[in-house]
This record gives C-alpha cells, sequence and structure tokens, in this order.
C-alpha cells in the first residue's frame, strides 16, 4: 500500500502496513528498531496514540471520514501521548520528518492505495 497527499499531490508513503485489529494496534511500532523512509503504519480505527516505549520519534497525523487531515504531529518524542481526535477515522505514523518531506499540512486530503 501506499499514501498519496492528494492536495499537494506527493507521496507520504510507498510502504504502508494496516494495524486494523486490536491486537496489531496495540502493538504498532513497540517492537520496531529501524522505521526506513517512506514507511508508514496506519491504525484503524485511531483517536489518539501513546509513545511510550518507543526508541524515536515520529510523525503522525489524525484524518477524519473524508480522509481529510484533522491533526499533525511533527517528531512526536517519546514516552508521549497525543491529544483524543473524536472525529479521526485513522491515524497514520511515520518516520519523523516525512511530513516536511511530503509537504503534508492539517486540511490536506490523503489517499491510500492498495
Amino acid at each position: 500500500m501506499k499514501i498519496l497527499n492528494v492536495s499537494r499531490q506527493t507521496v507520504i508513503a510507498r510502504d504502508v502496513k494496516l494495524a486494523n485489529n486490536f491486537f496489531s494496534r496495540f502493538k504498532g511500532l513497540l517492537a520496531v528498531k529501524n522505521f526506513p523512509a517512506q514507511s508508514a503504519l496506519v491504525l484503524k480505527p485511531c483517536d489518539s496514540i501513546h509513545t511510550f516505549f518507543m526508541r524515536f520519534p515520529i510523525d503522525v497525523f489524525f484524518a477524519n471520514k473524508e480522509n481529510k487531515i484533522i491533526k499533525i504531529y511533527r517528531e512526536l518524542k517519546p514516552w508521549r501521548l497525543s491529544g483524543v481526535f473524536f472525529k479521526s477515522r485513522l491515524c497514520v505514523e511515520l518516520p519523523d520528518g516525512s511530513l516536511d518531506a511530503s509537504r503534508t499540512q492539517e486540511g490536506d486530503r490523503i489517499e491510500i492505495i492498495g
């Protein structure tokens, strides 16, 4: 799968994994030692996250049911909590710097292909 920023016509990630059940969402990126560029984890459904026990900062965005980005966190460090976004349908976790590289901003519309 890949994630496109339709608003800016850029690719956000090319190697995307889906976490769409309790266990895969719970595990998230906890066991990941290396999170290469162009990777992403889509948590669905998801309205908040934590970075407890993680080893590196990540970029994060939350999107609503229209795939519009409603909140972005750049370089969210380990041992942090996000806010809770009740209108969020999904959350995407990315290597830090991914959102700047793709020029992604709040209000942009995304598309997940594959």
